[in-house]
């Protein structure tokens, strides 16, 4: 066991967050933690790592835990570099780099019992710099960096220049090289563009020890955990599995407590019709007891009461067969062209998800699509009947100044009653009262609730959706994925949700180094592809590298200026091998200067000296070569797929 939550409640004013919360994480699990904004997700990491203290309850851990935060907010003070902040977590291998060099130079100078005792310091330095990964820490500081998004200019920055986004990205790469027992991650993919967030599934689907994750990212989730918490009503039910794990175990749960609370509604029903018949009768006694019974009975909740029921939208106007024509469409500014040679036909009933990083154009085809910006070349047409329905992220189309329901309204006919309305609104979790907040008191997940709600209820056709579900917790992005999974019309949207992606979209259209590629199928199936064809080429780069080297020994003699073009382009698996025999020579060396006959030799240990550090250089400088290599032969395969 890493730690233990027992019976936790914890309140704030008069609202109960947790209400005898319990759960175990134990060493090496992969764990999820779910539910919905304000339940309490965050409050439970800064519990555990005793930032706050519990109302009741217990908090174990275990004795020495080291534990790893993610805060959502880091900031970095003073001069040093990107680079420089990544390798303060190997402080300690910084120090014994700097007492190593010490007591190199103090052997040369010492003799007899000192000389002993320097030695003896020296090769219990270097077995724990070896254990620690005193060879390699550098690389996989880089690394680290590399994969979250870092290209080698930024690691010369000052930290403390970095934009927020920046500064979170690496106070996350510092967490992950530190290794803790256990992460504790809050929103780890925040600030990420998708290529990070995969490198970042990547690295902790292998992370050996134990990590507690918050993320309304199911797709991450469903690709790095192997355990969720579900976090409700101020309890947590423990599901094994990924995301899509626990949404069957809850479905079959959820379908169990209903059979419970049927079985108990028909005792009951049978219980108070005896205690009627016999209240004042012969079996008073009995049907006193039967009442004091019911009195006491735990009641299973009706979970049919917390669901929504099925949307039911009205049928939208029927557009043409071909609702966009994109024909060589170029798009961007004058000054610059973000994409160019866009040829595709979005047809009717088609949704359309288009990814990609930032500043590649995406939301500069919307632009482009609602007419706000002209096409720098190309042609963009429409089909005939198309209504356009724009949900813009900066929730323009929300008016403050009305209630939920008042703002609802201007978007329907006179006709409709607050029934309905009330009706609609419940199906976007606006249950009860919610309907008559002032929308100037929403928080900002709440108004784009309404926002696409207001859309939805417009019957425009063909619906436009920027980043959707940007400030919306799990639940409200299942309401979302419901209800457009009944809508009639046609929509393209803009999104980072690979989730919602995955339940909506029928094609991708995906912002890429190379361009931009069109693909007829939903995200995962677009994923698959992508990730095969990247995996393929780097098999052809590999299987290409290692007949050549097969037939280096039969060429042809090269001329120089080929010798010159061969040798710019270094392979990382040659570099690889280099970094091992180099590894290889400098441990002989190490081990050398370790004994007792060359630390009594003056001129035999400088001579070592300086060759052991003449070869931890070299081990330096492969490395650094070694990532940019690797760096170099992924664009190379992402280019070529």
């Amino acid at each position: 066991m890493l730690f233990r939550l027992s019976e936790v409640n914890k309140s704030y004013g008069t609202q109960d967050v947790l209400k005898g919360a319990g759960f175990q994480i134990n060493p090496g699990e992969h764990a999820g933690l779910v539910g919905r904004n304000g339940a309490g997700k965050t409050t439970i990491l800064r519990l555990i790592a005793g930032v706050e203290t519990p109302d009741t309850g217990e908090i174990d851990r275990l004795k020495g835990l080291k534990l790893g935060v993610l805060s959502q907010h880091v900031d970095f003070i003073g001069s040093e570099t990107v680079l420089d902040a990544a390798l303060h977590v190997f402080e300690k291998l910084i120090s014994l780099e700097k007492r190593m060099r010490e007591l190199e130079h103090a052997m040369t100078e010492s003799s007899g019992d000192l000389l002993e005792k320097i030695m003896l310091e020296y090769s219990e330095a270097q077995h724990i710099y070896e254990h620690e990964g005193g060879f390699s820490y550098h690389a996989r500081a880089e690394s680290v960096l590399l994969g979250l998004g870092f290209n080698p200019n930024d690691f010369v920055k000052k930290a403390e220049d970095l934009s927020g986004g920046e500064k979170n990205r690496l106070g996350l790469a510092r967490l992950l090289l530190l290794e803790p027992d256990i992460l504790l991650l809050d929103e780890p993919t925040n600030h990420l563009d998708v290529e990070a967030v995969e490198w970042l599934e990547d690295f902790l689907s292998a992370y050996k020890s134990a990590f507690l994750i918050i993320s309304h990212d199911r797709f991450f989730l469903d690709h790095t955990v192997n355990r969720v918490l579900d976090l409700e009503n101020g309890q947590i039910d423990s599901y094994k599995g990924n995301y899509s794990d626990y949404l069957i175990q809850k479905e079959e749960r959820r379908e169990q407590q209903m059979k419970a609370y049927e079985q108990q509604q028909e005792l009951i029903s049978k219980t108070e019709d005896f205690i009627r018949r016999n209240l004042a009768g012969q079996k008073t006694k009995q049907a006193k007891s039967r009442r004091k019974m019911l009195e006491k009975m735990d009641r299973v909740e009706n979970l049919n009461n917390l669901e929504t029921a099925n949307f039911k939208l009205k049928p939208t106007a029927r557009t043409g067969d071909q609702v966009m024509i994109l024909e060589k469409l170029s798009i961007g500014y004058p000054s610059q062209t973000l994409a160019k040679d866009l040829t595709f036909t979005l047809r009717r009933g088609e949704r359309l998800g288009i990814i990609g990083g930032n500043g590649t154009g995406k939301t500069t085809l919307l632009r482009t699509i609602l007419g706000e910006l002209r096409p720098i070349a190309g042609d963009l047409r429409f089909g005939s009947g198309v209504s356009l329905g724009y949900y813009d992220q900066r929730l323009l189309s929300v008016d403050e100044r009305n209630t939920v329901i008042e703002d609802l309204r201007t978007v329907a006919s006179s006709s409709v009653t607050d029934g309905e309305l009330r009706g609609f609104l419940g199906r976007f979790l606006f249950s009860g009262d919610d309907a008559y907040k002032p929308v100037s008191a929403l928080s900002g997940g709440e108004k784009g609730r309404l926002a696409i709600a207001k859309l939805i209820y417009s019957r425009a056709n063909v619906l436009m959706l920027d980043e959707p579900t940007n400030h919306l917790d799990i639940a409200s992005c299942e309401a979302l994925e419901e209800a457009l999974n009944v809508y009639d019309g046609t929509i393209i949207t803009v999104s980072h949700d690979r989730y919602f992606l995955d339940r909506v979209a029928t094609n991708i259209l995906f912002f890429g180094e190379k361009g931009v590629e069109y693909f007829n199928g939903g995200y995962t199936e677009f994923y698959e592809s992508h990730h095969r064809a990247l995996a393929d080429e780097q098999a052809r780069v590999a299987e290409a590298l290692r007949q050549e080297k097969t037939s280096r020994k039969t060429v042809t003699p090269k001329t120089d200026s080929t010798r010159k073009s061969k040798k710019k382009q270094v392979a990382a698996a040659e570099i690889e091998t280099q970094i091992h025999s180099t590894e290889a020579e400098f441990g002989e060396i190490a081990e050398l200067i370790s004994t007792e006959e060359v630390a009594r030799d003056r001129e035999r240990l400088q001579e070592l000296s300086e060759k052991y550090h003449s070869l931890e250089d070299r081990l330096k400088d492969l490395y650094q070569k070694w990532e940019q290599a690797l760096e170099t032969e992924s664009q190379a395969a992402q280019s070529a797929s």
